[in-house]
């Protein structure tokens, strides 16, 4: 996956593997915590940028500025 949206999609695909049974619930336990860390180090890396009060270029949220500094 290369951005939030695709984690999104694969999440949903697991969601309902889960449900219909096709996933075990340890894989699908593991596969969303692993999902939660990646989302919690792009948060730790938003909050980084916005302590510099500058506007982050993060591929994996798919943002789209370049790197400036703010007043």
């Amino acid at each position: 996956m290369k951005n939030v949206d695709e984690l999104r999609t694969q999440l949903a695909e697991v969601f309902i593997g889960l449900q219909n049974g096709t996933i075990k619930h340890k894989d699908a336990s593991e596969l969303a915590n692993l999902a939660g860390k990646m989302i919690n180090s792009a948060k730790v890396q938003v909050e980084y940028y916005a302590l510099r009060k500058e506007a982050p270029l993060i591929p994996f949220l798919g943002a789209a500025t370049k790197t400036t500094k703010g007043s």
